[in-house]
């Protein structure tokens, strides 16, 4: 099964846009399904009815208040297909949600999916990237994929929408 991002709607829809140049070409969003103001729970139901990997900045209420401990939605369900958290100590723009979702992507198993994982990609203050991958519902290590350092933020790379 390939992956296919619903992308909350904490998130720009645009980033449906990248999912399907990557590939991805089932993604979707919560404004185009006419699904704007489902509760957490209930976009969890559709998610794993439709076979959908989530995509949010809602980190918390989906895995918990920390990576591979047991809380959170998707520690409920016995089977799901996956979770892609955005997480920035900064301002989430539009480009930075689009960055960092690319990062995501990019990190995405030769699989091309994530039933029962959670990867989530973290900028911090000083601008470097963090991935994080973990299993969901089953707790195990997390662990570090990568750091990336020295995000290209320049007004050229700025005015394109994209920061890769």
């Amino acid at each position: 099964m390939k992956l296919k991002c619903l992308i909350d709607e904490c998130l720009s829809p645009t980033l449906v846009k990248i999912a399907v140049e990557k590939g991805y070409v089932a993604s979707t969003c919560l404004r185009d399904r006419g699904w704007l103001g489902l509760t957490d729970p209930q976009l969890v139901r559709r998610a794993i009815a439709d076979d959908h990997t989530i995509v949010t900045r809602n980190c918390i209420d989906f895995r918990g208040p920390r990576r591979g401990q047991p809380a959170g939605l998707l520690q409920r369900e016995p089977i799901h297909a996956g979770f892609i958290g955005l997480v920035s100590a900064r301002r989430m723009t539009q480009q930075l949600q689009a960055y960092l979702f690319e990062v995501a992507l990019d990190n995405v198993d030769a699989t091309n999916e994530l039933i029962n994982k959670a990867l989530e990609v973290w900028e911090k203050h000083d601008g470097t990237v963090e991935i994080f991958a973990y299993d969901i519902p089953v707790p195990s290590s997390t662990k570090t994929i990568s750091s990336v350092d020295n995000i290209d933020r320049s007004p050229a790379k700025a005015a394109s929408g994209r920061l890769d």
